[in-house]
């Protein structure tokens, strides 16, 4: 489940814009799934105001939204992935990149709604390839079973429901369990949106060791949160500055921003250690 915003900034006021003309259904069910559309932009809603995924028409693979952009900090850190587990599918914009831009890699799109499963395929272009898995399923189980599954290298997790208070899971076994799901070593990237960041940033840290770190606030009140698995990576900043390099001109995503704000985070020293 995607960005739980809205179409455009919030108000200074904290409150959400009303929903662009021409918001209609996608699909019957227990979800239910709206679409609507403004200045070239098509919006997934779960039936109220907040966004929880969106996609510029005439760019259906781009990342439209600028926490999805910054949950691609992973590539920092683990630039080849080979397995990408995704918790929440929303309108599908990670996995479409993802599936784009990594050839060698399989994604794994955990969402517990069919209608948004359906939506995704019939609106958002989400194309129909052997490297896509898509597991109609509860997060929380997929990540409590991980003998049933292989480990992943990046874990993406954007979950919110319609009423996008809070992540649907936001407790410390629940983070514990995304960890045990990655691979040695492993990055988790999770969406945060709400008044309960400094809750659960200590959630996740104590899940992964204190191993984790946070970007600055995106566009629409979404914080980004990385947290690492296995052997402890001790990175210089100059070889992150030189990765992120190649990730602009390849992806076309701001990873030199990335690697300040993250500098900034460790008080501007020469190496980073998570």
């Amino acid at each position: 489940m995607k960005h739980p915003g809205n179409p455009g900034k919030r108000r200074k006021d904290g409150n959400a814009r009303a929903l662009p003309r021409g918001q209609r259904p996608a699909s019957a069910g227990t979800q239910r799934v709206t679409i609507s559309e403004s200045d070239g932009v098509r919006y997934l809603h779960f039936g109220t105001i907040w966004v929880q995924g969106a996609m510029r028409v005439a760019r259906p693979f781009a990342l439209e939204l600028d926490y999805q952009r910054q949950m691609m900090a992973a590539a920092l850190f683990l630039p080849q992935p080979g397995r990408i587990v995704q918790l929440g599918l929303g309108a599908a914009a990670l996995a479409k990149f993802c599936w784009r831009e990594y050839p060698e890699a399989t994604i794994t799109a955990v969402e517990v709604s069919a209608d948004v499963v359906a939506a995704a395929c019939a609106w958002f272009k989400l194309p129909e390839d052997d490297r896509i898995e898509l597991a109609i399923e509860d997060a929380r189980d997929f990540v409590s079973h991980p003998h049933r599954r292989r480990t992943a290298d990046w874990l993406q997790v954007d979950l919110y429901d319609a009423a996008a208070r809070g992540p649907v899971y936001d407790d410390a076994g629940f983070y514990a369990a995304c960890r045990r799901v990655l691979a040695n070593p492993g990055v988790a990237v999770f969406n945060l949106f709400g008044r309960r960041f400094d809750p659960s940033f200590d959630a996740i840290a104590r899940a992964f060791d204190d191993r984790a770190i946070a970007l600055p606030e995106a566009d629409a009140g979404n914080r980004i949160v990385l947290a690492f698995a296995g052997a402890p990576i001790d990175v210089e900043v100059s070889a992150l500055t030189e990765g992120a390099r190649r990730i602009e001109s390849r992806l076309r995503l701001p990873a030199i921003k990335w690697v300040n704000q993250l500098r900034a985070q460790i008080g501007y020293a020469d190496r980073l250690l998570v």
